[in-house]
Order: C-alpha cells, then sequence, then structure tokens
C-alpha cells in the first residue's frame, strides 16, 4: 500500500520535484558516510550516536532539500493545469532546475576540501571567504583544476537531466493535468520540512562530546546559513555568566603580577603599572608564520627535516615549549599578538566594526617612540586587517589592489611595486619577497635613527602551497614541501638581516598565526593549538620555557624580557612573574571557548553549558569529568566576560 503511494509520487506533476529531492538527500547521505570513513581516526564508534547523527542529517538534508525545491513546488501547486506541459513550462522547469542542481553539486562537492581542510561543515570561515572574492576565486583556479571542476558541474547536470528522461519523470510532471485540489495533496508532503525549517536549529546536530559525530549530523548548506547568521555572538545572551563585579574581582586577582598595581580602585579598570628596570629599547620584528603547527618541528618530534633553520634558531633562543594558539584563524592569532586578549566569541575583534584605537601592544611601542608597520603579503583588505592594524596606527605595507583604507585610518600605507615582486599566488608574494619588504622598511628607519616594531605576516604556508621553483627538495602543492619552503625564507631572512647594521640591536619574535589543522575528535582539540614560538637576538642565554603558556602571554613576556616600565590593559601576562600552578591557556573556535589550567580543560559555549575535562598530556586525549572544579570555572567565564564586556561598551579603548 506505502509503495503504491510513494509510486503515485513518482507518477504525478510532482514527479520531477521529489526525484531531484530524494536525489539529494541520497548524494548527502553518500557524502556523510564518505565523511564518517575519512575522520574514522577521529570517531567515537558508538552505533547509537552514529544512527542519531545520520537520522539527525537526514531531517536537515530534507529540509534544506524542500528549501531548494520550495518555489518550484509552489509554481507546480499553483500553474493552471491547461498550461501544463506548454513550451514555457518546460522552460521554466529546465531552466529553474539546472540552477538548482548547479547549487546542489557545488555544495556537494566544495564540502570535500572544506572537510579536508577544517575537519568540519562549512562555517564563519565559508561565511567570510565569501566576501573576499579575488583571493578564493584565484585560491581554487590555482589549488584545484577550475575548468576541470566546471566540467564536471555541468557534466552531472546533463546526467541527471538524462536519467530523469530515461525514468520518464518529466514525462509525469508535464502530462500530469490534475487540479489545484488534488496537487495539494502532493504538495502538502513537503509541510513537515517546511515545519522542520522554523525548529531546526544547528545547535540540536551538537549531542556529543565528539567532533565529527556532531559534524556528520549536520548539513553543509544549513551549516553555512547558521554561521552566516550568528557571525557574531553576544556574550550575555548566550553565555553563562557571574555577577558583573564577581567577575572582575577573579580577573584583576589573576592579572596581577609581582611587579605590578592597579591604577586605581575601580572595579572595572584592569589598567596596571608595570616596574622594571634598565629598559632596553631593541628593535623588534614580530614574525607571524601561517599555519606553523608545533608538530612541524624536529623538537616535537617531527621526522622529516622541513624546519632545520627554526629548529637551529629554537636552540639558540627563547624556545616556549608550551604555547597554545587562541584560535583556529590567522585573525584570531593576531588578536592574540596585538590585543592580548582571549578569543572573544563570534568573529575576531579584527574583523568586527569599532575596532579602532583599543589598548594594544602597538600602544606600549608608540609610548615608547617606536614606528609600528603591519607587513603583509596581499591586500590587507583581506579580513579587514588594514583597518585593524591601521586602526591601531601601525603603517601599512601591502599589495594595495584599489581597496582603500577607512577614511578615518590616519596611518601611512605603503604598496608593494610589482619589480620587487618575483612570485606571487592568491593570498600575496612569496615569503622571500615578503622579508625583503621587512629589510626595506628596517633600513629606512635605521637610517632615521628611530627605533621600529614589525608585525610580518607569511603567506606561504597556505593553500594552494605554491612558492618559488629551485629552492627546496620537495614538490610545490604540498603542506610539506610549503613548511619547508617557509622555513628556508626565514633562513635566508636573518641571514641577509645579520649583514644589517640595525641587526644587532633588533629582537625576533617568530611564532605561528594558528595549527595548520584543527580537526580531531573534541570540538576543541587542544593538540591542535599547539603551536612554536621563539624570541630570538636577546642578550639573555638562550633557555626552553617549558611552563604553559597561552599565545596572549607572549609579548607581555617580551616586554619583561626587555626591561619595561609601562601601564597595560592586556589580558596577557609574563610568564616569568606566574606563579606556578598559575599559568593558563585560553582555547576556542567562535561558539566554543575555554581554558586550559594544569591538566582541566574548562569549556563554556553558546548553549550556556559548562563542561570540564581531564586532558592526559600524553596524547591530548580529554575524559570528561563529573566533579567540577568551581574556581576554574569562576576563572574562564570571568576572563571571557569581562573581554566581551569591555569590547561591546568600549572599555578596551586607549585612553
Amino acid at each position: 500500500m506505502i509503495l503504491k503511494k510513494f509510486q503515485k509520487i513518482f507518477d504525478s506533476r510532482f514527479a520531477v520535484l521529489f526525484s531531484i529531492l530524494s536525489l539529494y538527500i541520497l548524494f548527502s547521505t553518500f557524502v556523510r558516510i564518505g565523511f564518517l570513513f575519512w575522520s574514522s581516526k577521529d570517531l567515537y564508534f558508538n552505533l547509537h550516536y552514529i544512527l542519531r547523527a545520520f537520522f539527525t542529517g537526514f531531517c536537515f538534508d530534507f529540509t534544506v532539500g524542500t528549501l531548494f525545491l520550495l518555489l518550484y513546488s509552489v509554481y507546480l501547486l499553483v500553474y493552471p493545469k491547461r498550461w501544463i506541459g506548454s513550451r514555457f513550462d518546460k522552460i521554466f522547469t529546465y531552466v529553474y532546475l539546472a540552477i538548482v542542481l548547479l547549487i546542489i553539486y557545488f555544495s556537494l562537492l566544495a564540502e570535500i576540501p572544506f572537510w579536508d581542510e577544517f575537519g568540519v561543515r562549512f562555517n564563519f570561515i565559508a561565511v567570510d571567504y565569501l566576501i573576499y572574492t579575488y583571493e578564493v576565486v584565484s585560491n581554487i583556479n590555482e589549488s584545484y583544476p577550475l575548468p576541470l571542476i566546471i566540467f564536471v558541474l555541468v557534466a552531472l547536470i546533463v546526467l541527471t537531466f538524462v536519467f530523469l528522461q530515461k525514468r520518464k519523470i518529466f514525462r509525469s510532471t508535464f502530462s500530469d493535468k490534475r487540479p489545484i485540489s488534488k496537487r495539494f495533496a502532493l504538495f502538502s508532503v513537503l509541510i513537515p520540512a517546511l515545519v522542520l525549517s522554523l525548529v531546526l536549529k544547528n545547535k540540536q546536530a551538537d549531542f556529543s562530546n565528539n567532533l565529527v559525530l556532531n559534524e556528520l549530523g549536520k548539513n553543509g548548506t544549513f551549516s553555512f546559513f547558521t554561521a552566516f547568521k550568528s557571525n557574531e555572538l553576544d556574550y550575555e545572551t548566550f553565555y553563562p555568566k557571574i555577577d558583573d563585579k564577581e567577575a572582575y574581582s577573579v580577573l584583576k586577582k589573576n592579572l596581577l603580577q609581582k611587579n605590578q598595581t592597579y591604577v586605581s580602585n575601580q572595579w572595572d579598570d584592569i589598567s596596571r603599572t608595570t616596574k622594571s628596570e634598565n629598559e632596553q629599547h631593541p628593535n623588534v620584528i614580530l614574525i607571524a608564520i601561517e599555519s606553523f603547527s608545533g608538530d612541524f618541528l624536529k623538537a616535537f618530534g617531527n621526522k622529516d627535516n622541513l624546519t632545520p633553520n627554526y629548529d637551529k634558531l629554537a636552540n639558540e633562543s627563547i624556545f616556549f615549549t608550551n604555547l597554545y594558539a587562541t584560535g583556529t584563524r590567522t585573525v584570531r592569532g593576531m588578536e592574540a599578538l596585538t590585543l592580548s586578549v582571549p578569543p572573544t566569541p563570534g568573529n575576531s575583534i579584527v574583523r568586527r566594526p569599532d575596532n579602532q584605537n583599543l589598548f594594544s601592544v602597538a600602544t606600549i611601542f608608540k609610548e615608547k617612540n617606536y614606528q609600528p608597520y603591519f607587513i603583509y603579503g596581499g591586500d590587507g583588505y583581506f579580513d579587514n586587517m588594514n583597518n585593524f592594524f591601521g586602526g591601531q596606527g601601525f603603517d601599512i605595507v601591502d599589495r594595495n589592489r584599489g581597496n582603500p583604507l577607512s577614511d578615518e585610518i590616519k596611518t601611512q600605507r605603503f604598496n608593494i611595486p610589482d619589480n620587487e615582486v618575483s612570485f606571487e599566488n592568491a593570498w600575496g608574494i612569496c615569503d622571500e619577497d615578503l622579508y625583503k619588504q621587512s629589510i626595506k622598511y628596517a633600513d629606512k628607519n635605521s637610517r632615521l635613527n628611530k627605533p621600529f616594531f614589525q608585525f610580518v605576516m607569511t603567506t606561504s604556508n597556505h593553500k594552494p602551497y605554491t612558492f618559488p621553483a629551485g629552492k627546496i627538495d620537495l614538490p610545490q602543492g604540498n603542506r610539506n614541501g610549503a613548511v619547508k619552503y617557509t622555513d628556508y625564507a626565514l633562513g635566508k631572512f636573518l641571514a641577509d638581516a645579520k649583514i644589517k647594521p640595525w641587526f644587532k640591536n633588533t629582537v625576533f619574535v617568530i611564532v605561528a598565526d594558528h595549527c595548520a589543522s584543527s580537526a580531531g575528535k573534541w570540538e576543541i582539540n587542544i593538540d591542535k593549538h599547539h603551536i612554536p614560538a621563539i624570541i630570538y637576538n636577546l642578550p639573555q642565554k638562550a633557555k626552553k620555557i617549558n611552563r604553559l603558556t597561552s599565545q596572549i602571554d607572549l609579548m607581555p613576556t617580551l616586554f619583561s624580557y626587555l626591561d619595561w616600565n609601562y601601564m597595560t590593559s592586556l589580558y596577557g601576562k609574563d610568564i616569568n612573574q606566574t606563579k606556578v600552578g598559575d599559568e593558563r591557556a585560553f582555547i576556542g573556535n567562535y561558539r566554543t571557548l575555554g581554558m586550559l589550567k594544569g591538566n582541566i580543560f574548562t569549556q563554556i559555549d553558546d548553549r550556556k553549558r559548562v563542561k570540564q575535562f581531564d586532558v592526559k598530556k600524553s596524547n591530548q586525549c580529554l575524559s570528561e569529568v563529573k566533579s567540577k572544579n568551581q574556581q576554574f570555572i569562576s576563572e574562564t567565564i570571568s576572563y571571557y566576560q569581562t573581554a566581551s564586556e569591555r569590547f561591546k561598551n568600549g572599555k578596551m579603548k586607549a585612553k
């Protein structure tokens, strides 16, 4: 009986609609199965949870497929029966369905490289990338054979139409002339999906502590539009809170170091003076290396000899062996290194409006009469980097493609001319060319006898992983080759810098912006945030700092090595002044936030949930603890709650 009713649907006016809807659900299921096997090493094999993920996924697929076809379903319902099968009817059907199939096949295919790189469905990263069409389209063209992709998409659409034609699906659609009253019974099959579209939330797929299981239960398109709507999350609305005065009290107790005093008794003022002696004022070049995971280094067990220069430098420097990035994107690394603040929910502050004139490391450098530069090999319009750095007083050096700075930005912008570029891809010039720009502006300031601070952002270790030929013994187009070229360029830069008169009086801070990948078993994978950092060319003896350190602590620790007296409103601390046992690291993504302290990781999310995990350091495996440490919960909430409140209410502004 059920089979007969099912068959009637495919012999009706709605035949082609239900056929394409069925194909979409089928192909989405195939993708889900593929991802299951692809990420099986990070999957918890619990049959009940897997079945639940597939059922949840089916609900999302059914809903999204129906929404794709919603306009066509209304058209099929109301189109006058006397015109069914007319030329207009056929043209509209083929054109509309061709567009829908193009979107369906493109979205399904696009999920594959996105999963490969990030291990998740589409999220806010995919949303952000849509804004920057030049970089994204160029990257796709350089990473994948674009003509072949277009051919495959067209071929899939044609094959789908041929399949439907051979199954006589189109004939049913263009010959069934039942009245609207009877067509409504067929249309009503879609009503549950319309209801689901009103009640389904992406959060409903997050039913476990395992990232892969949660992501399997989602739909890429649905996730994309969810991220589009929630690119910024209000902490007060979505996250666990404590009383504001209590939050600041806990925070101020944790921020204060032995050599610091608060400048006022105001309960929400975290400004404090830092006292030291024998100030030194060397030039500072901060190099943020794109996607430079700790596990690329020999010191952390890599046996492929990808980073001989960095490995050598680590032995000659202050080497941070237990340092963690705050996030999984470049803008998060920039936020941590310049603002020294935990990763607030939603978008990075780098990409938010009203982010100018914040208290940052540039504020401290400018008070010491340094000239700050932001040097980037692409167009700093990408990810709002120019407006952010310009808004903090940095002069900009980038590949200006005609995207102007905001009129409110008063700093200078210097273009990298074509004749100073030997190699360039979608993301920017190669690291060798970028470092030549660093030397160029270091020479300029040296001649003016003015100390400088440079924030240099590399791009070569980024897909499509292309770089100048003949430099290293690995091919282009893969991560290992890009890592080795990145290291090669760094070694060449320092060799070139050593012959400059300003080298002896220059300190180099060399750190990753984030890891190469964040995919793994957990929503936040702690080991996927482990990054290297060194401070090179200090007068102090080389040593390893094995204490737990956050990315936000790196610059305050540098200021300590320089013996600076300064006022600070930063959340970062000098790791050498931090009491043993008080070390902590902040790790988050755009929705889930956490603090690692000792062997406990405290996690909060946008459903106001609080979880704690015991971290087994040998393999960064997490096991949820039942008896929670309330002190760590208060500390975690106090950091994130106050950071969000301070930015929202303008308290991060430099005074």
